[in-house]
């Protein structure tokens, strides 16, 4: 009886008359056509507003941290902010700033003027040493619209931020002679190997580019280069390449393309970053931040050379999307990925639609006037 009941039953289920009706796409009331697709359940009080450090800091500094909190506040993200004044040229970061971050694991930094010679060290190398914000992140991508020399670009560059040249460990030997030292210690090179290959697995990355000067450097850059293949054993999906970094300067400027990831010692990362974001569509675009294991500070990508431009400052012109986009990130580092998607695609909509950019960009657009246009392309 089975057996018969079989093709009777297939015939039936196959009848027009019996068919399943077709699904209908009728639009959520209020969501344009769109369906919402569930991308994160929530844990109970993971909607209880967070507390950010907010440090404006010198020159424009105010004026793209002042353009975040306006989206913020329009978006309602459940972010505050603890404001606090910080001048490139003070001798130290005041103690209240430090233990502000510390408490909320998370900071928004304007950019900080270090000044060049003098006995005024880095205010942002006393961050990350004090924090160990062993890891720096800058994105480096194209932007539907905005034209460059290059398209397909998609680099991410990780730096190893709290050793290398950047240690400042510098003295006069004698008077005329000044020795300085690079420091590089396998923990360091472990560590940020690590998160390198961590970043790129869990980001669904295809490579891992080490850069280094081992051919010249042999002790030092030669044990970074044996703490990334000591890593990148453990990863064997993950491609992994070395290359010289003068040799990696000529081939980002040929065929940026062919980069995905790249880790590098302190030095270079500075280098190969704001190479990267040049042709990529310049700084001013490029978000990025310095985590390490229990704090993070999430700023401009690339080198803000323009924080104490005065002409920028004067017309108030200077460009919010690198720390808007930065604010993004920060967002889904607080588990808030949704508010982050509305802003990052509220960005990319302005500069998609060409009509509100500053200067850096081939526009006239105020800082203000751009911080309008994303508001209003928020969803």
């Amino acid at each position: 009886m089975a057996r018969r009941s079989a093709p009777l039953l297939r015939r039936l289920v196959s009848s027009p008359a019996l068919a399943p009706a077709p699904a209908t796409s009728a639009p959520l009331p209020g969501h344009g056509g769109a369906r919402r697709t569930v991308t994160y359940m929530p844990r109970p009080g993971d909607g209880n507003p967070r507390a950010v450090t907010l440090i404006p800091g010198d020159g424009i500094g105010p004026l793209v941290t002042g353009a975040v909190q306006q989206v913020m506040e329009v978006m309602h993200a459940p972010v505050y902010f603890e404001t606090y004044e910080v001048r490139g040229d003070m001798p130290t970061v005041p103690p209240a700033v430090i233990e502000s971050i510390r408490r909320n694991k998370v900071c928004l930094k304007g950019g900080l003027s270090t000044p060049v010679g003098g006995g005024v060290s880095s205010l942002n190398m006393q961050l990350r040493k004090e924090l160990d914000l062993y890891a720096s992140l800058v994105n480096c991508s194209n932007f539907p619209g905005l034209p460059t020399r290059h398209q397909d670009v998609d680099i991410v560059v990780i730096r190893e931020n709290t050793e290398g040249e950047y240690s400042g460990l510098e003295h006069e030997v004698v008077p005329g002679v000044v020795e300085s030292l690079k420091v590089i210690t396998k923990f360091c090179s472990e560590r940020i190997a690590k998160y390198a290959f961590e970043y790129a697995y869990l980001n669904n990355r295809k490579k891992v580019t080490a850069v280094h000067k081992a051919n010249i450097m042999k002790l030092a850059d030669g044990l970074f280069l044996e703490s990334c293949r000591e890593i990148a054993s453990k990863y064997p999906g993950i491609q992994y390449n070395e290359i010289i970094v003068d040799n990696c300067c000529m081939q980002l400027v040929a065929k940026p393309e062919q980069f995905d990831v790249m880790v590098t010692p302190n030095l270079y990362g500075n280098l190969v970053a704001n190479t990267a974001a040049g042709i990529a569509g310049g700084t001013g675009v490029m978000p990025g931040g310095n985590v390490g294991q229990d704090h993070a500070v999430f700023e401009q990508g690339a080198s803000a050379g323009n924080v104490g431009n005065e002409n920028i400052l004067e017309q108030k012109k200077a460009n919010p999307v690198a720390l808007l986009l930065s604010s993004a990130m920060m967002l889904r580092h607080l588990q808030f990925p949704s508010f982050a998607d509305r802003l990052e695609t509220a960005v990319k909509r302005v500069i998609a639609e060409g009509k509100y950019r500053t200067k850096d960009l081939g526009g006239t657009s105020t800082t203000q006037e751009v911080t309008d246009a994303v508001i209003a392309n928020l969803d």
